[in-house]
């Protein structure tokens, strides 16, 4: 769908009473094939073409989707979207973005698409290469299987207000996940990578391999007495703790008044030299795009600056509510209001190598897995279960299991310390962080 059909589904909005509307155009192909024992076990191929349309008349507002993109299909959709808007409550708050706040061509050069495109045979190929460098490992007794994917998607957006526009990006994904021990004593282990390109993929071998020695690391783990020690998230999951802040500084957070952090705008919140930089331009970046789902231009910023918090993450709703403007931040499917999202997370590195944290800290928990957190919004109380590696005096002593890591997340994220393992594997990126005097739940 180009363009000119997009911008033929406003303008039958338009006519059929709506005030102002917006379309878009939502492509993706995807194969998947995954292997398990080395034997094929799953081939799975989608494509999918949909059209969305959110029609605003006065303060009121509505968004439809649909499959069907054929002129009679497009014609009902435009109907429904405008009967169901002269029905739905007024929002003040709702509307298309502001047109001085709109991305205007040309866009940035990301270099998201790789032209290749995979087979069936090839796919199969990695995953069980994947698997393959898993089972190799001494101590993998079994195997979850390896998977390879290859993707490729495109979003357009037109809107009555002039904006017109299009992204498009491929993925290539590859995982494998390996089983160690028998019996009770089993664990699990796992590895993944995904990134525009296939070039930039690590390669299928040593993929299985970390899932290999995953597995084997976390076998014969022993549970701890309860205690208050210093606590290393690993680089792999350390994002996680960098999560609850994204939702925390929400606008939508920030305008119902359910967020920790709804008094610390433009206040220390980190230690002094943190930061947390956003660049959605990041060329073949996981989350890189030249405007938001709004059709609002993306910027590089400092969310966390020199340790203070510098911005809300802002749509046009939520600004509109907090008496402020969009920062470029919304997020919205094909149907369903915008909310927010960031793109391309990167906390700044430290001066110490993870092993460098753990001889700081002498003795204490290397948190290598996490699930389960649990938050409470308003306080940032917050707990984890988690397993990981005990140290002493900096060196591994044994894997642990089955424990609970809580603090209130406004005191960690004072105290947080990175590393300098930054490695950049997804779109949103950390080193090791190390949190001294965790309360940790055991035994």
């Amino acid at each position: 769908m180009d363009d000119n059909l997009l911008n033929d589904v406003v303008s039958a909005a338009l006519k059929a009473g709506a005030d102002t509307a917006e379309a878009v155009f939502a492509e993706r192909k995807s194969l998947s094939v995954s292997v398990r024992l080395g034997e094929l076990e799953e081939v799975e191929r989608e494509e999918a073409r949909d059209l969305g349309l959110r029609v605003f008349i006065g303060q009121r507002s509505a968004t439809v989707s649909g499959s069907d993109i054929s002129s009679e299909a497009r014609a009902k959709l435009i109907e429904r979207a405008v009967a169901m808007a002269r029905l739905a409550p007024e929002d003040p708050y709702a509307s298309l973005a502001p047109g001085d706040r709109m991305a205007r061509g040309p866009f940035p050069e990301l270099d998201l698409i790789d032209t290749y495109e995979p087979t069936a045979e090839t796919l199969e190929t990695q995953a069980r290469l994947a698997e393959e460098g898993a089972r190799s490992v001494e101590g993998v007794t079994n195997s979850d299987g390896g998977t390879a994917s290859w993707s490729a998607a495109t979003w357009r957006l037109v809107t009555s207000a002039g904006f017109s526009g299009a992204h498009a990006a491929t993925g290539h994904s590859l995982s494998c996940s390996a089983i160690a021990g028998e019996g009770a004593g089993m664990e699990r282990g796992g590895e993944g990578r995904s990134t525009r390109h296939f070039a930039d993929l690590p390669g299928a071998g040593d993929i299985g391999r970390e899932a290999g020695r995953s597995a084997v690391v976390r076998l014969n783990a022993r549970k701890i007495a309860s205690t208050t020690a210093p606590v290393i998230f690993e680089n792999r999951l350390a994002m996680s703790l960098i999560g609850p802040l994204l939702g925390a500084i929400s606008g939508p957070s920030i305008a119902r008044g359910s967020s920790f952090l709804k008094d610390k705008l433009n206040q220390q919140v980190f230690a002094r030299g943190v930061s947390l930089i956003e660049d959605p331009h990041r060329v073949r970046g996981l989350g890189s795009a030249p405007f938001d789902d709004e059709g609002v231009a993306t910027v590089r910023r400092a969310l966390i600056d020199d340790g203070v918090l510098t911005t809300w993450l802002l749509n046009t709703s939520s600004a509109k509510q907090l008496g402020l403007e969009t920062t470029g931040h919304a997020s919205r499917g094909l149907a369903g209001p915008s909310g927010v999202s960031t793109s391309n997370l990167t906390l700044s590195t430290g001066t110490r190598d993870q092993a460098g944290l753990m001889a700081d800290a002498g003795t204490g928990l290397l948190v290598t897995s996490m699930f389960g957190p649990a938050l409470n919004g308003n306080t940032g109380d917050w707990s984890v279960g988690c397993s990981g590696l005990w140290f002493e005096n900096g060196e591994i002593t044994g894997p642990v299991t089955e424990i609970t890591v809580a603090g209130n997340l406004i005191d960690i994220y004072a105290r947080l310390i990175p590393g300098t393992d930054l490695e950049f594997r997804g779109a949103n990126n950390a080193p090791s962080i190390l949190v001294d005097g965790l309360a940790i739940a055991g035994k």
